[in-house]
């Protein structure tokens, strides 16, 4: 009787932050890697901010990523904008 052993490696690893308690899902080593290290440059800039300033941050993220095309201009925009001008 002959059974097929598994390849090495694995198919996928779950990321459970202590912090905040958030999961992710990862299928691949480098995806795995990129997810922790996400989530932990997330928390280092949420750890900075005031309460306004949280606020403030989660209502403009909303708005930009439910519209790339706005994400878009606004880079473009500001590629624009010389330093310290307000473009009045």
């Amino acid at each position: 009787m002959s059974t097929k052993t598994p390849a090495c490696g694995w198919d996928q690893a779950v990321f459970r932050c202590g912090r905040c308690g958030a999961e992710h899902t990862a299928t691949t080593e480098a995806d795995y890697l990129k997810v922790v290290g996400a989530h932990g440059d997330a928390h280092a800039v949420w750890d900075r901010l005031n309460p306004i300033e949280r606020d403030g941050i989660t209502s403009i993220l909303r708005t930009v990523l439910a519209a790339p095309d706005l994400a878009a201009e606004l880079l473009a925009l500001a590629e624009r904008q010389p330093v310290g001008e307000d473009g009045r």
